[in-house]
C-alpha cells in the first residue's frame, strides 16, 4: 500500500471551488439566484457532513482511509495533479463547477487540521502551493476559493 493518507473527508482536505455565482465586488446578482443557492447549500452541507462523519470514523484508527486507497490507486479517481508530496483529484460529488481535493500523500498523524503539529508546517504550506498550481492548470486565473474543513462538523460552521 502506498504511503498513506490524508486529511479525512471533510476532516481537513483542501478543495478548490469556482462558484458560478462569483461576481466582482459591488455588483449584485439577480434575486432569483438566492433561493437556488440556499437550497444547494443545505443539500451540500448534509452530504458533506455525512461524508465527514464516515471518514472520521476510520481516520485515526491507523487503518487505510478512502484517501489511502485513492493514493494507492485501489480506488479510481480523476487525478488533476500529482507529485511526490500531494495528490489532487476531482471530487465525485462536486459542489461547484471546479471542485478538486488536494491531499498529502503521507498521513504522519495529520488526519485533521486540529491535529496539526509543528512538524506539519511544511506540508500544510505545500498543500496551499499545490492548490495554486491546480488553479492555474484549471484556468482559474480570475479567482478561486480554497476551503479547509476540519472535523465531522467543519462543513457546517459557515457564516450565513
Amino acid at each position: 500500500m502506498a504511503a498513506a493518507a490524508k486529511l479525512t473527508a471533510a476532516a481537513s482536505s483542501l478543495l478548490l471551488r469556482r462558484s458560478p455565482l462569483l461576481r466582482p465586488h459591488g455588483l449584485r446578482a439577480s434575486r432569483r439566484f438566492a433561493p437556488q443557492r440556499f437550497a444547494r447549500h443545505i443539500a451540500s452541507s448534509t452530504n458533506e457532513e455525512a461524508a465527514a462523519k464516515a471518514a472520521a470514523a476510520t481516520a485515526d484508527t491507523g487503518g487505510p482511509t478512502i484517501f489511502d486507497k485513492i493514493i494507492a490507486k485501489e480506488i479510481p479517481s480523476n487525478i488533476v495533479y500529482e507529485d511526490e508530496k500531494v495528490l489532487a483529484f476531482r471530487d465525485i460529488n462536486p459542489q461547484a463547477p471546479v471542485h478538486v481535493l488536494v491531499i498529502p500523500k503521507l498521513r504522519d498523524g495529520l488526519t485533521a487540521l486540529d491535529k496539526a503539529e509543528p512538524r506539519h508546517v511544511e506540508i500544510l504550506g505545500y498543500l496551499l502551493y499545490a492548490a495554486k498550481l491546480v488553479a492555474e492548470k484549471e484556468g482559474l486565473a480570475e479567482g478561486y476559493r480554497v476551503v479547509i474543513n476540519s472535523g465531522p462538523k467543519g462543513c457546517l460552521h459557515q457564516r450565513q
